[in-house]
């Protein structure tokens, strides 16, 4: 975790540390401390760690990984969603594997890792997890009403925020959402950088806006393939994008970015997934303040990945232009206009509740995948940091 938690709200940090089995080893980075010995440090630490029996280390969790993975790292096939069948729990990676498994397991996690948060005026708590109440569904019925806190810190999600979430059956009734507070640091937002830099005055070449809004689009999309169970082009996502965060020039940048954007765009399975999934209209998303590509897109979760695909392919081109950022593209960054009254990111979590109320919970996390909001974005400049997962 990069970031200081406020001292107000670290009781997500100390369950999150509980969750972790053992063999586990824990420090504090400061500022200046070198991160290499750090890491050595915790190196160390594990391999002095005193082994325990592993039902005595892992509890009711020997089959479990922190983010509800196997044991193995891979997503559990013993349970399948309603909506399709994916190819690579058989072994195969061309396609996604199946996401309802990560999802039932993220609740689960959910429940062990961030207990704290549950239950904050939604219901009481028997052994640090809620009780279902009644609540009225949407036919009108009185029906059992479970209340389950997703974050701030699961793997492929935006690292400090919480989604409290009321369930009926797998139906998601309502949403709230929140944001863990942590202590002030005067960093600019990593992916709005260059387009804040130029809004301060300073000359940004198309290059360089270019190279970090084909990463950003990179970085959103293997967080989605990843949520989806596609590991393979999730990793190939992330790989692209470290190319193009190293200043490779732009030819190399296209030849990451090309095969990723084929492969992805095939993908029949992928497509039946995603399709009418958190369905937001161009029109709606104007009248929410949503700009960028979750408004160019226009559509569902399918839609707004094939953008950030394409966005990504042409920018890869264009990483070795040096000519500076006209006026227009001064103010357009990976999630939508910078410099203005409120971040962009702030109205994709606005509009994020209408797009999971009515939603089944298997497909939440991919419809929050899609719009990926950046929480550093909430944080002015100079006030504070948000902690990064």
């Amino acid at each position: 975790m990069v970031g200081d938690p406020h001292p107000s709200d670290t009781q997500w940090v100390e369950g999150l540390w509980t969750a972790i089995p053992e063999p586990k080893a824990r420090i504090r980075l400061c500022t200046g401390k070198d991160i290499r010995s750090a890491l050595d440090e915790v190196a160390t630490t594990l391999l002095r760690a005193p082994r325990r029996p592993a039902e005595h280390a892992v509890g009711n969790h020997a089959h479990e990984g922190p983010n509800g993975l196997d044991a193995d790292g891979g997503p559990d096939s013993s349970q399948e969603h309603s909506r399709r069948t994916g190819p690579e729990q058989a072994g195969q990676s061309a396609d996604p594997a199946d996401h309802s498994s990560h999802a039932e397991h993220d609740e689960r996690a959910a429940h062990d890792t961030h207990s704290g948060h549950a239950g904050h005026d939604m219901g009481m708590e028997v052994s640090g997890l809620p009780m279902a109440d009644r609540g009225d569904d949407r036919d009108g019925l009185r029906l059992d009403q479970l209340h389950i806190p997703l974050g701030p810190a699961l793997l492929d999600w935006p690292a400090g925020l919480v989604l409290r979430l009321s369930l009926q059956g797998d139906v998601i009734q309502e949403v709230r959402v929140e944001l863990t507070r942590v202590l002030r640091c005067s960093s600019l937002p990593f992916w709005d950088e260059p387009w804040m830099r130029a809004a301060a005055g300073e000359q940004v070449t198309r290059g360089q806006a270019a190279r970090r809004l084909c990463a950003a689009h990179l970085d959103s999309v293997g967080r989605l393939l990843a949520v989806a169970g596609w590991s393979t082009e999730a990793q190939r996502a992330r790989a692209a994008r470290d190319v193009a965060l190293a200043d490779w020039a732009a030819s190399d940048v296209v030849a990451a970015v090309g095969p990723l954007v084929r492969r992805v765009g095939r993908s029949r399975t992928l497509r039946r997934l995603t399709y009418g999934l958190g369905e937001l209209s161009t029109n709606a998303a104007a009248t929410a303040g949503v700009s960028g590509p979750a408004w160019v897109a226009g559509g569902d979760v399918w839609s707004r990945l094939s953008l950030w695909l394409e966005e990504a392919a042409h920018s890869a081109a264009l990483c070795d232009e040096t000519r500076p950022l006209d006026t227009v593209q001064r103010r357009t960054g990976p999630r939508g206009t910078v410099g203005g009254t409120s971040p962009p990111s702030q109205a994709l979590l606005d509009v994020l509740p209408c797009l999971l109320e009515g939603a089944e919970f298997a497909g939440a996390r991919l419809i929050l995948a899609s719009l990926d909001p950046d929480i550093d974005e909430l944080v002015p400049a100079g006030v504070a940091e948000v902690p990064h997962g």
